[in-house]
């Protein structure tokens, strides 16, 4: 690029994102499911094993919520089309008609999906879960981590539009010798996010919200988050606020005295997947952690993991393990007002995963099928 063009590149990043600052002021508040008559689950399988394991998550919602669906007030629908080879084929992240479909659900179930990169079969379309965030507008990742044994009962909120991801694709490679990224910051993105945090704690009764930045080196967007984190603080006197610089934050989760005080924690994009990842692994490993994706009018529920394309390809997909979606199943329960089963869904889980393991998932044909699974699930369901 010449001078004029990065100049240009530049000036229209800056008046996107000037333009969602205005966007974000005219919002309005959550939406309230306990007064909607008619409730819309999307269920999207993605591609690997995304169809496999979203297929159990699905029986499993219907199962909890039989009465409701025979009544109407909830329906699902399955949404198809979010594969790569689709989303190659139409060279964009999403297909305009499956993102149609998409904004007529409420809540949305996602399979995991593949993101291109560098090297593959496949051009370089963007990710389909961001694309996601972005069009739908869902700013809170929100990934809970308990390990009671451990003593660890975490909440981490995610900042989910904004930061190092949120111009991913809009880099500018100068010169052959020079490539620059950006990351953005807005007061309104910052804010709904921490006061998020904020709020969950104060709903669940917890007493501490943590920060992480590395706002000590990156001044303008970490400091930006920092500050307005400790405004917002301000507002919630009975919580403690504190704040950590990402290095630490990752060698702190490791420390098993310090961890313990960790409740609700609240970071920018990067920092989020970084964390939350490390955090799932000592849970069990990113295949037991779900994620919830939420903004004011719609949200989406998904597995933590990738596609695991090498498993559909070595044939064993039927025995991918289902734990991460239906625990994302059971976090859009919650979501849409169903806490009961949600509660419910979650001591399961645990039963069959750390109390009782009369069926145990490989990922080969020496373990369960991710059908047989869910059966022990529903099972086990049905004993509570």
């Amino acid at each position: 690029m010449n001078l004029e063009e990065v100049k240009a590149k530049w000036t229209a990043l800056i008046e996107q994102q000037l333009a969602r600052v205005e966007e974000m002021k005219a919002q309005g508040d959550f939406v309230d499911y306990s007064n909607k008559e008619h409730i819309v689950i999307g269920v999207c399988g993605g591609d690997g094993i995304g169809p496999a394991i979203t297929a159990q998550a699905e029986r499993i919602l219907r199962y909890l919520l039989a009465a409701d669906i025979e009544s109407g007030r909830v329906e699902i629908r399955t949404i198809d089309g979010l594969t790569i080879e689709r989303r190659a084929a139409e060279m964009a992240a999403i297909p305009p008609a499956v993102l149609e479909e998409l904004k007529q659900c409420d809540v949305i179930l996602k399979g995991p999906t593949t993101t291109p990169r560098k090297g593959d079969q496949w051009p370089n379309v963007e990710s389909a879960n961001v694309a996601m965030r972005k069009a739908l507008d869902l700013f809170a990742n929100v990934r809970p981590v308990r390990i009671p044994e451990l003593g660890i009962d975490w909440m981490f909120y995610r900042e989910n539009t904004e930061g190092g991801y949120a111009a991913g694709k809009e880099g500018i490679n100068i010169t052959e010798d020079l490539g620059i990224d950006f990351t953005i910051a807005t007061t309104q993105g910052c804010e709904r996010i921490i006061r998020a945090a904020f709020e969950n704690a104060r709903q669940n009764g917890r007493t501490r919200v943590t920060a992480v930045t590395k706002a000590n080196i990156i001044k303008t967007t970490d400091g930006k988050f920092l500050d307005v984190f400790y405004k917002i603080a301000e507002e919630y006197p009975e919580i403690t606020a504190d704040d950590w610089y990402i290095d630490i934050m990752t060698a702190k989760l490791l420390d098993e005295q310090r961890r313990r005080d960790f409740q609700v924690v609240v970071l920018p994009n990067l920092y989020g997947d970084i964390i939350t990842d490390e955090a799932a692994e000592i849970q069990d490993g990113v295949g037991t952690a779900g994620s919830a994706n939420i903004g004011k009018r719609y949200a989406m529920f998904e597995a933590v993991h990738g596609s695991a394309p090498r498993m559909v390809q070595e044939g064993r997909e039927i025995y991918a393990d289902p734990s991460s979606i239906i625990k994302a199943a059971a976090m859009l329960l919650s979501h849409i007002g169903y806490r009961k089963e949600s509660e419910k869904l979650e001591e399961a889980l645990y039963i069959c995963s750390s109390a009782e393991k009369k069926v145990v998932l490989t990922g080969r044909s020496n373990g369960a099928t991710s059908e047989e699974y869910a059966d022990y699930i529903m099972e086990t369901l049905a004993r509570l």
